[in-house]
């Protein structure tokens, strides 16, 4: 896709307004008060957040919601290499992301509703999630939370179909609160009273308290991963289980035994929304579930061509603790099945728990090659990345590139060992680059 329109709009924006984030809904709600209220004019609306897994989620309830034959809109955020991934409109036969020029015209239409107000970039394009999807059909819209939940600019809607409310961890301590039960209480900002919500699978019983308290307090019907539904592997299958029986199922394409318990939070928001998903549809959603950048295997690709002859690369754009950890579970499944020497290329910036991220690779990687990040100004310096990597008790040195990272493991390569496993990560930015350079951007 070109995008040009469209990131010459935004780029004028960017030059306009302050980045980054002011958690506030008094500035949208204005804007969104002068383009007639879209906000309230969607279809059912699944409203996610969560630390960990919101993507993952909404790529599981786009794929079911469209394998049972329903039309359905996405707004994700951040985007991996174009603005336009943000934006997927409801199409027969699946979704599409939006075109280059009605992206663009909407964003104009928006900002020119503004008139110049002090505003962030990301209320903006918040703003034509809104427009674009009120002003074409769909069945369902599936809107991802940016940050946060209470304050974040997605959440002016006042009536979801169901709130989702992924694995809550430490994040954006600076905006969000340094205990994992304050980070919960700005993620329950999404339950709406009386609205249903669904907690899927959490890693801290606090914040699980934090977020079902909530709920009971509003009166919203609460559905509790390992509670009311949960899903498992048998037998090679994956198991989803709720109050209405059992569903055998296709273990998700998506790698990670972590992606059975976001598989199974989209299965039970989607029900709860009201949407009908037999074992059928939910059967074909685990074989065709898409979501790039995370743990997304590169096998073909102008970088993936300077690995070493035989490695299996890994790009995974999880950033924190919490995903270092699924990211590392799902890299010893692949280590059982196949065993190869693991290492990391990493890029990280620093608004991360960098040694954090880095010691859920203890004992796994041998050895760490520090990249810069260059689509973001927040990039940690790859010789202090080494320096975070070596600190959690990993062997590091910083290159120069993602490429040269490859290049020096294909010119030093003992061809008497296995090929390698190779994790690209760390960083959304990092993942996006990725996918730029070796030409494969998400479709």
């Amino acid at each position: 896709m070109t995008a040009l329109l469209a990131d010459r709009e935004i780029e004028r924006l960017l030059a306009l307004h302050p980045k980054g984030y002011d958690l506030s809904l008094d500035r949208v709600r204005r804007l969104l008060e002068r383009l007639g209220n879209p906000q309230l004019r969607l279809p059912p609306v699944i409203h996610i957040a969560g630390t960990n897994g919101k993507g993952s989620a909404a790529a599981f309830a786009r794929a079911l919601l469209e394998e049972a034959g329903y039309r359905v809109h996405v707004h994700t955020s951040p985007h991996l290499v174009n603005w336009h991934e943000r934006y997927r409109l409801a199409a027969e036969g699946g979704g599409r992301l939006v075109d280059d020029a009605l992206l663009a015209s909407t964003i104009g239409r928006v900002a020119e509703a503004n008139q110049g107000e002090t505003i962030t970039v990301f209320e903006i394009l918040t703003a034509a999630t809104f427009l674009l999807f009120s002003e074409h059909p769909a069945d369902a819209a599936i809107i991802e939370v940016g940050l946060g939940g209470r304050f974040d600019a997605t959440n002016v809607i006042p009536d979801p179909a169901v709130s989702l409310i992924m694995p809550v961890s430490l994040d954006h301590e600076a905006y969000l609160g340094d205990r994992v039960e304050l980070i919960a209480a700005e993620k329950a900002g999404i339950i709406k009273p009386g609205h249903p919500v669904v907690v899927g699978a959490q890693e801290a019983e606090a914040a699980q308290t934090v977020l079902v308290e909530t709920a009971e307090r509003l009166g919203s019907p609460v559905t509790v991963y390992g509670q009311d539904f949960l899903a498992y592997e048998e037998n090679g299958r994956m198991v989803y289980q709720d109050g209405d029986g059992l569903m055998d199922l296709p273990p998700p394409i998506l790698p990670g035994r972590h992606q059975y318990a976001n598989a199974a939070a989209a299965i039970a928001a989607v029900r709860a929304a009201g949407f009908e998903i037999d074992a059928d549809a939910a059967g074909r959603a685990m074989r065709n579930v898409y979501w790039p950048g995370r743990m997304q295997r590169l096998q073909k690709g102008r970088l993936a061509e300077l690995a070493p002859e035989g490695a299996e690369i890994w790009l995974d754009g999880g950033h924190n603790p919490g995903a270092g950890l699924v990211v590392a579970e799902a890299l010893v499944e692949q280590e059982e099945r196949q065993p190869r020497p693991l290492f990391l290329i990493s890029g990280m910036i620093n608004t991360k728990d960098q040694t954090g991220y880095f010691k859920a690779f203890v004992g796994m990687a041998r050895h760490v090659f520090a990249v810069p990040v260059s689509l973001s100004d927040a990039g940690v310096p790859n010789t202090e990345l080494a320096i975070r990597a070596q600190e959690a008790g990993l062997s590091a040195e910083p290159v120069a590139s993602v490429a040269n990272a490859l290049m020096l493991l294909r010119d030093t390569w003992d061809e008497r060992e296995p090929a390698p496993r190779i994790l690209i990560g760390g960083s959304l930015y990092l993942a996006g680059a990725v996918l730029a350079d070796n030409g494969t951007p998400p479709t």
